[in-house]
């Protein structure tokens, strides 16, 4: 699959993905894992795996994840030359776009009957994209560096 076809894959998916976190807000389903889950801890891994779609939408990552750029039509000079910048703004937005998602869940759950909005589940979301973030940080720009040594 090419790193084209991949980026929309995992966009739709991050679409469909955020469109569940809204729909199920109200859902039984909701406050059935409420009784499993009461210091809201779901929101960490929640919020990872959301950041988690929302990078692969936004970073090419090339089949065999060996040889290839995490730079958009990237070639080995301006590999060499940007190093992780790139990476890093993607990752920004990727994050803030999550933490957006995550803010309005919040504002949204004001008006769900049997809902209500936490500061609190907000910081647990930005733990879980912290965590995400931090990940895909590490494991691309290692990545990075394998392929300018190249």
């Amino acid at each position: 699959m090419s790193p084209v076809v991949m980026r929309i894959f995992f966009s739709i998916l991050s679409f469909f993905y955020v469109a569940s976190i809204f729909i199920l807000a109200g859902s039984p389903v909701a406050r059935t894992l409420s009784g499993f889950n009461p210091y809201s801890l779901l929101h960490i891994p929640l919020y990872g795996i959301m950041t988690l779609l929302l990078v692969f939408s936004l970073v090419p990552i090339p089949r065999g994840f060996k040889h290839g750029s995490i730079q958009p039509n990237g070639d080995s000079a301006r590999r060499r030359s940007r190093g992780t910048a790139g990476l890093k703004f993607r990752l920004f937005i990727a994050g803030g776009i999550a933490l957006v998602v995550g803010t309005f869940d919040e504002i949204h759950q004001l008006y769900v009957p049997g809902r209500d909005a936490s500061p609190g589940d907000v910081v647990l979301d930005m733990v879980g994209i912290a965590i995400a973030l931090l990940f895909c940080f590490i494991l691309l720009s290692k990545q990075t560096r394998q392929t300018r040594s190249d």
